[in-house]
């Protein structure tokens, strides 16, 4: 793509590539076993690692150099739940952009049920007040990447209206077209979304009626058909390949731009930016890094700590290390996309991988080898990069206040 092709010439403006001398490789190369093995076999694990460095100045403004390995935005994967993360930025933007005195982000969100087999949702058990949000439902994204949550932001957003927003702000290798985890959805069905009331104090501030949108765009991704089997809904196994044509797709570097846009703003064109106020960015800070022990509506105390941060593969993660980040796991695919900071070493850095395991190239099945490969390959990448990042040496130590925001409830 013509914007990967940009990248080589980016320095100008604070991003920087480097084709010689990736750090990745000797690192992979020394590794040892999962890492080396799972890249000399780029066609069974489709393995796909973007590493950044972080340097700032005297000044503390960030410069970016972006290291990658196996990346291929023409070859697809399944993004999984990592599409959560951009309905989020959007939902808050939508928000901000229809301008109604008393609508924002911790206004009481009911959704109703227009079509077979759309639901209303009126209440939230796991909220302190029990009613539903776009803040609460965006927590429960980030914090245990919440299918439901989710759902209902995309029923907010639209198939068009999130596309065509993400296209425009330079997203172009990204398509989000279906609800997640939900039975009774075809492709027809995912175009057709639930009307939307928002209410405060029991007055009426927005109503979003039913609506029919689509995504037109033509796609010519390889491997968007795959497998030699797939078991159906019924727990039959078919001898078809699944089709992946009519699921959605976002490139790993856009998952990583995402993030930038989203923690360094000031790094990119407006152009790509959200439109998002200052207590948005405070709000997607403190939950994008909340571990689920922090949380207590809802209550997530009985998780780990790295439940959803696959680069930490210890349990406990120390107070002074933060991760921003959002996953997916699906169909064989296991995506992270993750901005890491050290408060205690003064590091930071963008980490994003994916992996495909499915030794037996049956979809659906649930047989898949996310803990005897899948996560020791996240794991062992989190290591050997959080390692070269204490190792490496920085001109001046950044101040890092601006992520230090208040986690706790």
């Amino acid at each position: 793509m013509l914007r990967y092709l940009l990248l080589l010439i980016c320095s100008v403006i604070g991003f920087s590539t480097q084709a010689q001398k990736n750090p990745l490789e000797q690192l992979i190369a020394l590794s040892g076993h999962p890492l080396d093995t799972i890249f000399s076999q780029p066609e069974k694990y489709q393995a796909q690692l973007i590493y950044t460095q972080i340097d700032r100045d005297e000044n503390n403004v960030p410069t970016f150099t972006s290291y990658q390995l196996g990346v291929d935005d023409n070859r697809y994967y399944y993004p999984a739940s990592t599409v959560k993360m951009p309905a989020a930025f959007m939902a808050l933007e939508k928000l901000n952009e229809l301008s109604i005195n008393g609508l924002d982000k911790e206004a009481t969100i009911f959704h109703g049920a227009a079509r077979e087999p759309q639901t209303t949702a009126l209440v939230d058990p796991t909220a302190e007040n029990q009613l539903p949000s776009i803040a609460h439902y965006i927590k429960k994204i980030f914090v245990v990447s919440d299918n439901d949550a989710y759902n209902r932001l995309y029923e907010f957003l639209g198939q068009k209206y999130f596309n065509e927003q993400l296209l425009a702000k330079g997203f172009e290798d990204t398509r989000i077209i279906h609800r997640l985890s939900v039975s009774g959805f075809d492709v027809e069905g995912n175009r057709h979304t639930n009307p939307v009331s928002f209410v405060e104090d029991n007055e009426l501030l927005y109503y979003q009626g039913a609506r029919y949108t689509t995504d037109e765009r033509k796609w010519s991704l390889k491997d968007q058909v795959r497998g030699v089997a797939r078991m159906t809904n019924d727990g039959e196994i078919v001898d078809e390949p699944f089709d992946f044509s009519t699921k959605n797709y976002i490139a790993l570097y856009d998952l990583h731009d995402l993030l930038k846009v989203i923690l360094f703003p000031e790094s990119v064109a407006a152009s790509r930016r959200f439109n998002l106020t200052e207590a948005d960015y405070d709000f997607l800070y403190r939950v994008m890094s909340t571990q689920p022990k922090e949380s207590q509506h809802p209550d997530y105390s009985d998780l780990a700590d790295n439940y959803v941060k696959f680069f930490m593969a210890n349990d406990s993660i120390p107070d002074h290390i933060r991760v921003f980040n959002k996953v997916g796991w699906a169909y064989g695919f296991l995506t992270d996309a993750s901005y890491i900071v050290d408060f205690e070493k003064g590091i930071e850095y963008f980490l994003c991988a994916a992996i495909h395991v499915n030794e037996n190239q049956t979809y659906n099945d649930g047989v898949y080898e996310y803990e005897s490969v899948g996560l020791p390959y996240f794991g062992k990448i989190g290591e050997l990069i959080y390692e070269y990042e204490v190792k490496r040496k920085r001109a001046f130590k950044p101040d890092l206040k601006r992520f230090l925001v208040e986690r706790y409830e």
